[in-house]
């Protein structure tokens, strides 16, 4: 046998498809349509349609009108790699300065579903019960970062979200009612960050601003965490606030480099 013939019997045609509609799918964040997917793909619009339906009931691509988009979902398979990712390597010695002046963790995260998942993470020196991780889920209703992500959802997204998410009060600070969450949505978007007290976790405070690409689209959250003994909210808006919006401008400005 030519061993020039073995690679190509292996080749698995259709996962190469896949990864050519994912490749397409990545660079081009803001959407793109099927038809647009077939032709920088190389494929049919049959063969592209099959495979993004694929990856859309899988949960790694979402459809809005007409334009398909990569999920973050695929940001927990990949939770090794994750690590790596360019933007976050960048980040974290913004996110490790200010852990290290304030004294408590901080984190980033993106929107998934109704959850939000942690992209970088860098522990504080005091603990928190709540165990993260890169690549962790929690809900967003009633989490600083995912308040900050939801409140930057274009308005008819934003509104679909409030209607359908499933409101699971976790302590007795929890909000319990729609219109609440709601309203407290509007506020965050009006201010321009969440302070969340002990809706999570009962002693845990947390507060988060949205980071910003160069569109000014809000695609992530960074917040920091504390024990609610530590500091009182007004302290939070007072003492932390300021840093942390320091810290999301300077992440923002690798979106500029890029």
């Amino acid at each position: 046998m030519d061993a020039k013939e073995k690679p190509f019997r292996d080749h698995v045609g259709s996962l190469q498809r896949g990864l050519a509609v994912l490749e397409v799918l990545t660079g081009n964040p803001a959407g793109i349509s099927m038809s647009e997917v077939a032709e920088k793909a190389g494929l049919t619009r049959a063969g592209a349609r099959r495979l993004l339906l694929t990856l859309e009931a899988e949960g790694y691509a979402s459809l809005d009108g007409r334009q398909f988009q990569l999920t973050p979902k695929l940001l927990t398979l990949v939770r090794t790699w994750l690590q790596g990712l360019t933007l976050w390597t960048y980040a974290e010695p913004a996110m490790r300065v200010l852990s290290t002046h304030l004294e408590e963790s901080c984190s980033a995260a993106v929107l998934s579903g109704q959850d939000i998942v942690y992209v970088a993470r860098v522990p504080g020196r005091r603990i928190v019960s709540v165990a993260l991780h890169v690549g962790a889920r929690l809900p967003a209703w009633c989490t600083s970062m995912g308040r900050v992500l939801i409140a930057g959802l274009p308005e008819a997204e934003r509104e679909g979200f409030l209607a359908t998410v499933a409101i699971e009060p976790l302590t007795p600070n929890s909000i319990s009612e729609r219109a609440d969450l709601i309203a407290e949505i509007a506020r965050c978007a009006a201010q321009g960050y969440s302070l969340v007290d002990e809706e999570l976790e009962v002693g845990l405070r947390s507060i988060a601003v949205p980071v910003r690409d160069r569109a000014g689209r809000v695609v992530a959250a960074l917040n920091i965490s504390t024990q609610a003994s530590r500091f009182s909210p007004a302290e939070m808006e007072r003492e932390i606030l300021p840093p942390l919006r320091e810290a999301a401008r300077q992440i923002e400005a690798y979106f500029v480099l890029e």
